[in-house]
């Protein structure tokens, strides 16, 4: 069985050039800590110059509920990736890879159950 996707790349817009999206709180429980944050953006800066990472809680509500979203974003900017969309997709699809296996880590370290709450 196919383990589940926890980041995906946004289509390509004009900036960010790259913008990767990181389902944290939905496999782990939680948010990530600043430590955390601070371990993905080492792991990034050996395939970029600089990144934004933003940590964010999304409220979500409709008239039957309400959803907590702890989401991680990465974004690279249009001046700081090759020009060939060919080259630049390739480097977020290595972004995307780097971030992925840092959530498992993460999650593996430290996660929480709804059952567990």
């Amino acid at each position: 069985m196919d383990e589940p996707l926890l980041a995906f790349v946004v289509e390509p817009h004009d900036d960010p050039a790259i913008e990767i999206r990181v389902n944290f709180g939905v496999f782990a429980g939680r948010a990530a800590s600043p430590a955390e944050i601070d371990e993905l953006a080492r792991t990034l800066l050996d395939e970029v110059a600089d990144v934004t990472i933003v940590s964010e809680e999304r409220h979500e509500f409709d008239q039957t509920g309400e959803a907590v979203v702890h989401q991680v974003r990465i974004e690279v900017a249009s001046d700081r990736t090759p020009a060939d969309a060919a080259e630049r997709a390739r480097l977020a699809e290595r972004l995307r890879e780097r971030a992925e296996h840092w959530a498992r880590t993460c999650i593996a370290d430290r996660h929480y159950d709804a059952a567990d709450l």
